[in-house]
């Protein structure tokens, strides 16, 4: 992996981390298509599970008291099993395959948050866990997950920081099944881009604290609008390089 991709995806993943750790979602949505853009979807899915395991690791870490263990152990469980079919299902694709369900996921995500129909739908009961599952297949498949378990979590009728805390919570617990697959079946290519990885985790780090000491003096809704927007456009770019 070239040291300009290290340079660039540097800036990204502080952005990405800070989005993250306001909104809830942003590691992958924002580094996969740029790691994409010269590895490929399928290596970008692999290569970002690092990076995203640790920005969302600390910031469970730092959240840790406000999760809802409770929905954390049936919801989480449900989005584990799905993302390590995700990830198996991942090794069988080929990289345009990846990159049109990346876009549309994407694009759906996007979608959802700019028009606020994720804070509007509220899964509840089997239809919340079906989206569970969903969530965790697509985040072991493209990467991204977010969106789809937000909406299913509104069901559950947490409250903000509980919301997140368990949001971050189950997507520890996802990158923890899909990663092993990653790793076993792509070891070469992921320890080739030791320089990538280092700057991208170095930078979702700083992103994290960034985020946390700023989350209460941001506009959240405004900067969910604001991120979405910049989802929707990703995924409309993804699709047109297929």
């Amino acid at each position: 992996m070239s040291m300009d991709l290290s340079i660039l995806a540097a800036p990204v993943s502080i952005l990405a981390g800070t989005t993250a750790a306001i909104c809830g979602f942003g590691i992958g949505s924002l580094l996969t298509p740029l790691i994409a853009l010269t590895a490929g979807t399928k290596l970008a899915v692999a290569l970002v599970s690092i990076p995203h395991f640790v920005g969302t690791t600390v910031r469970c870490f730092i959240l840790r008291k406000d999760i809802n263990r409770q929905v954390l152990a049936s919801f989480g469980v449900t989005s584990a099993f799905a993302g390590l079919l995700g990830a198996l299902l991942h090794n069988c694709l080929n990289t345009q395959s990846l990159t049109l369900i990346f876009g549309w996921v994407l694009i759906f995500a996007g979608f959802m948050g700019l028009t606020g129909l994720a804070q509007r739908i509220q899964l509840k009961g089997l239809v919340a866990f079906i989206a569970g599952m969903v969530s965790g297949g697509l985040g072991g498949l493209v990467g991204n997950q977010g969106g789809i378990r937000s909406a299913a979590l509104l069901g559950f009728d947490l409250k903000p920081k509980a919301f997140v805390a368990t949001a971050t919570a189950i997507g520890v617990i996802v990158d923890l099944a899909r990663m092993p697959v990653y790793l076993l079946s792509q070891y070469q290519q992921i320890t080739e881009s030791w320089a990538l990885l280092l700057a991208t985790s170095t930078g979702v780090l700083i992103g994290t604290y960034v985020g946390d000491s700023y989350m209460q003096k941001m506009n959240e809704r405004t900067f969910k609008k604001i991120v979405s927007a910049l989802v929707l456009a990703l995924g409309i770019f993804m699709l047109m390089r297929t």
